[in-house]
């Protein structure tokens, strides 16, 4: 494994042969090291990744595993996934080869988790858990791991919160009052508060999505800020592309809004704001009301609580569509109220 230095320079490089997917041989340059010893570094590691071998170090496989990943995730998905392995899980077992991870190591790495002052939800614990294993399966499955210490090791945190936020009817109508004066705000949290849908997807609505006619939003893809740029994709799981019945108030509200918006095309976003938008606007509600906190994605538990979820379902029956009075008096009495 030799390297070179540049006697012009008096920087290292490295040169060598190697054998790539598809059995040529190739030649790899690399320049611009201050040592010999980064550029024998480089050599070792990019020969790593092309022979994949269990010896490989865990920083190794991360980036194997994330070039791979880029190809079948959405962005937001891998970015997430990015930001948990290199926050939670690089800085423990990035230098470790991945046929040297014990359980042992992993309990550790777990204990040290559990007992951050960071004071990590059960819920997010049960998530960094699962990337780790994620990872490690998968140099199971494509790279020859014999075993995946995890399964030996045990998982921490839980899937769901032992209980759901939620504000009973009266809440949300006075943290309403506290955002009334930007009409933007308001007609954003009535929107979610009375469909249950998710963030994203209330931001990717258009008014081609609004059909005030037959009292139905179409929900049919979610939107996210990523590195500056409107990113669109499908929703979260295959049956969250739906048809949201509306009550009447909420019809005239969206109606009065779009007609607020002037020369409003079809296909353009109807709530031009970000996430980051909401979150200060629930903060300001709160301040200004106070109101107990919940998250926005708490808004709409009261819709996925079971009980609840069967008087909804029912309004999806065409003979239930336009009784949104009924309904609403149903699922406050139901269970808001209990």
């Amino acid at each position: 494994m030799p390297a070179y230095k540049d006697e012009k320079t008096g920087k290292w490089f490295a040169k060598f042969y190697y054998t790539n997917w598809q059995g040529i041989k190739k030649q790899k340059w690399k320049r611009g090291f201050a040592t010999k010893k980064e550029a024998l570094g480089f050599e070792r590691d990019f020969l790593e990744k092309q022979s994949a071998n269990p010896d490989m170090t865990f920083q190794n496989l991360y980036e194997i595993y994330m070039e791979d990943m880029a190809t079948r995730l959405k962005q937001s998905t891998l970015l997430t996934k990015k930001a948990v392995l290199q926050t939670h899980i690089l800085p423990f077992f990035g230098s470790k080869p991945i046929n040297k991870i014990k359980a042992s190591d992993v309990r550790r790495w777990q204990a040290k988790l559990m007992s951050s002052p960071n004071n990590y939800s059960q819920t997010y614990l049960k998530k960094i858990n699962m990337e780790l294993n994620s990872i490690i399966n998968y140099a199971k499955r494509f790279y020859d791991l014999n075993t995946n210490p995890c399964g030996k090791a045990g998982t921490i945190g839980k899937a769901k919160a032992e209980e759901m936020d939620y504000w009973t009817y009266d809440e949300y109508i006075a943290f309403r009052e506290g955002v009334k004066d930007k009409s933007l705000s308001y007609i954003c949290f009535e929107v979610l508060y009375w469909t249950g849908m998710r963030e994203g997807e209330l931001l990717a609505l258009s008014p081609a999505d609004i059909d005030l006619d037959n009292k139905t939003i179409s929900i049919n893809r979610t939107y996210q800020r990523i590195e500056g740029k409107d990113v669109f994709t499908s929703p979260k799981t295959r049956k969250s592309k739906r048809k949201i019945p509306i009550p009447d108030f909420l019809c005239q509200e969206l109606s009065d809004y779009i007609q607020s918006r002037y020369m409003l095309d079809a296909d353009e976003r109807l709530f031009p704001v970000t996430k980051s938008y909401l979150s200060h606007e629930m903060i300001r509600g709160f301040k200004n009301t106070g109101i107990k906190k919940i998250r926005i994605h708490d808004i709409r538990h009261p819709y996925v609580k079971p009980k609840t979820k069967n008087i909804i379902l029912k309004s999806r029956n065409p003979s239930y569509q336009h009784r949104f009075d009924s309904l609403k008096s149903l699922l406050f009495t139901h269970y808001l109220y209990k």
